[in-house]
């Protein structure tokens, strides 16, 4: 999971693809970068937060008025600097490219390119991976002429790169000369946004992103998602050009919702602040279902992402909602953090409880999920810690059991709770008096009820086992399980 963003402007970008990554840090605080061109490309990269990477001297060196920027959220590859993104090559005219998502088939096609293409491949970030499988097969086709024949080139290889590429995968990518490329796989597993803005010349402007958190914020209006399958090119004049070229099942992640975008993102025509609130709606009615006599005194949300859940539960149930949890805003994400022993340090000096909202009253907790599991009782302990008399716990996602494969940071079931425990084993370890779950098809009826979405079925197959690209057996999990642990043994 990472956060990507382009930009093709009438005025330089580099100021507005920074103020993009700001709104994208919460999907990658591992490294993040910047890459622009006029007649070259200009980059800046670097490991840690957007704020701590570029400054005013940097700035001043990203020309240009077409460029892409990323967040990294590690799933695959390493942790150094050369895994930071953008990538680029120069073959053909020079190619840039970032991408969220992840690739089930890396192995597989790293070898390919490297025996039966003679690219070699720098990194072990399967983003340059489909920069160069993109690459070669544009490099393949005659090239010159007017935009739109180098359109169906374009379509040729992205053609290619559906062809060749199994996994979840949302690109931008700028090519000198020519313009902007925006193409997302054919299941639409990672989420890509379009916006437009209107010049008072009558030009337009376009932004391709992971989120539309920055939309309005740049003066752009939402254009759509990229549609699953689909290639948009921009050309430097200005003029779009799009195609579908491969319809599969929709199955865009689940867990985006759930968890890693911000509330204030349409995602695939879905308001994720919405389709929270019916998380915590759903998980609601299946309490008075399970235990209608039992009425805590107070709901508080593991914050921040259980808030809008939260709050809708406590509304449903008639109990008054209180943020008896202070959340530090300067410490990051637990989650994504890349190792167990930072995720269970970072916890109690992200968190603060509130004695006054506590102290001797039964308290219900509601998170977003349990995936390890060490998060959620560290929370519990400290609301013990100050006071409660008992404390009742809810997930607005259903036990997380299996890797996700797709660019979640979920790599092998031995971290995964649910995976190796029963919820009862799950309630004892964290020291609960009740632990209640969603149900798999609450949480899909409170993605889909509203909106014109066209969404087949979510992805989920942390939760049900069901890898949409049908290629994830057991030898491939435990491959791919293994590459996870030894990568972080490596950093």
């Amino acid at each position: 999971m990472c956060g990507v963003v382009g930009i093709l402007s009438q005025k330089p970008v580099a100021g507005e693809l920074y103020e993009s990554l700001i709104h994208l840090q919460h999907r990658g605080q591992d490294a993040a970068g910047i890459m622009t061109f006029n007649t070259r490309f200009h980059s800046k990269k670097g490991v840690g937060l957007v704020r701590d990477i570029f400054d005013e001297h940097n700035m001043q060196r990203l020309l240009g008025n077409v460029g892409i920027g990323h967040t990294r959220y590690p799933t695959s590859g390493g942790f150094s600097m050369e895994e930071a993104q953008p990538f680029w090559t120069s073959v053909p005219y020079g190619i840039a490219m970032a991408h969220n998502g992840n690739v089930v088939n890396y192995n597989e096609l790293v070898k390919e390119l490297e025996e039966k293409h003679q690219r070699y491949v720098n990194s072990t970030s399967d983003t340059e991976v489909i920069l160069q499988l993109f690459a070669d097969a544009l490099n393949s086709s005659t090239t010159n002429g007017q935009a739109t024949h180098f359109f169906k080139h374009i379509c040729q290889a992205v053609e290619k790169v559906f062809d060749s590429v199994s996994g979840s995968y949302s690109a931008v990518c700028m090519i000198i000369g020519k313009g902007m490329v925006a193409f997302r796989d054919p299941h639409g597993i990672r989420p890509l946004a379009m916006g437009k803005r209107r010049n008072p010349d009558g030009s337009t402007d376009y932004i391709f992103a992971s989120e539309t958190t920055m939309f309005y914020a740049l003066g752009f209006e939402l254009a759509g998602m990229v549609s699953p399958g689909e290639v948009i090119f921009v050309s430097q004049d200005g003029t779009a050009h799009k195609q579908v070229l491969r319809q599969e099942q929709f199955t865009p992640c689940v867990f985006e919702y759930v968890y890693f975008s911000r509330p204030d993102t349409m995602m695939n025509d879905v308001s994720v602040y919405r389709s929270r609130l019916r998380m915590g709606q759903n998980l609601a009615n299946r309490w008075k279902e399970q235990y209608p006599e039992l009425i805590p005194d107070i709901v508080i949300p593991a914050p921040a992402t259980a808030n809008t859940a939260a709050l809708s539960f406590a509304h449903e149930l008639g109990v008054r909602y209180s943020e008896g949890l202070y959340k530090n805003p300067f410490i990051g994400r637990t989650f994504i953090m890349p190792g167990q022993e930072e995720r269970k340090r970072s916890v109690r000096y992200k968190l603060v409880p509130q004695e006054t909202e506590i102290r001797n009253k039964t308290v219900l907790i509601v998170d977003d999920s349990i995936v390890r599991g060490n998060t959620s009782k560290q929370i519990v302990r400290m609301v013990y810690e100050f006071g409660a008399k008992k404390v009742y716990f809810v997930s607005a996602c259903p036990p997380v059991k299996l890797p996700c494969f797709y660019g979640v940071d979920m790599p092998t079931r031995s971290e995964l709770i649910a995976s190796n425990l029963t919820e009862k084993e799950i309630q004892n370890y964290m020291g609960v008096d009740i632990l209640l779950y969603q149900r798999i098809e609450d949480l899909v009826e409170a993605v889909t009820r509203k909106g014109e979405h066209h969404i087949d079925q979510p992805c989920m197959a942390c939760l049900d086992g069901w890898y949409v690209t049908g290629d994830v057996d057991e030898k491939k999990m435990v491959e791919m399980e293994d590459k996870r642990v030894m990568e972080r043994n490596q950093k």
